[in-house]
């Protein structure tokens, strides 16, 4: 029926989106979702040209970076992206997941994502440890990235993107001069972690 994959993606995609009358979030992930998966680049996959011509530019498509579990991304890589897709990605990050290899718990700060990343994205996702409590420090120490990168405008506007603003992290210096600090967002969820660990030895039946 459909000459191909993208094509009958992109189409089933659409007809689904449509029908449940164009929702605010849809997401959509692609068979080629990082740039290990692209044949010979993101840029000239004609699988993701085809996706970017075909799918209705509602729907938001997921990306890692470049690879399943991306130490690093950067703006370069993400234009690179946006280009061929013809839409911000929505980046489903798997820096923390280990659902790949249950004996590794991950606990270091967010880091490895380069500075004004956000304005380069329609959103973002974490995947987690598959372990509830070991995600106190990933996601404190995004929300201290995401704080440093936006300030007080943690809500993105209606065209997707998150508009700059001034900064305020209370007692963050880093995020105060618009820098993040690693080993600063570390120290913090550290303090908060342990407060949390404290008032819960407290508790009855603890």
């Amino acid at each position: 029926v459909f000459p191909s994959l993208a094509q009958a993606q992109a189409s089933v995609a659409n007809e689904v989106y449509q029908e449940l009358g164009q929702p605010s979030v849809f997401l959509f992930c692609p068979t080629e979702y990082c740039s290990s998966l692209c044949s010979p680049s993101p840029s000239q996959s004609c699988y993701l040209q085809t996706i970017g011509q075909e799918l209705l530019p509602g729907i938001g498509v997921i990306w890692t970076g470049p690879k399943v579990v991306s130490q690093e991304l950067s703006a370069v890589l993400l234009e690179e992206v946006e280009a061929v897709l013809r839409r911000r990605p929505v980046i489903w990050d798997n820096l923390y997941a280990n659902d790949y290899d249950c004996r590794r718990v991950f606990l270091g700060p967010y880091m490895g994502r380069a500075p004004g990343l956000m304005s380069r994205l329609h959103g973002l996702l974490l995947n987690p440890n598959c372990e509830l409590q070991a995600n106190f420090i990933p996601i404190h120490t995004l929300g201290t990235w995401f704080r440093s990168e936006l300030g007080s405008c943690a809500h993105p506007d209606r065209a997707g993107t998150w508009p700059p603003c001034q900064l305020s992290l209370g007692d963050s210096q880093g995020a105060q001069d618009g820098s993040y600090s690693p080993q600063e967002a570390l120290e913090l969820a550290l303090r908060d972690w342990v407060a949390e660990i404290n008032q819960q030895a407290l508790e009855p039946g603890r």
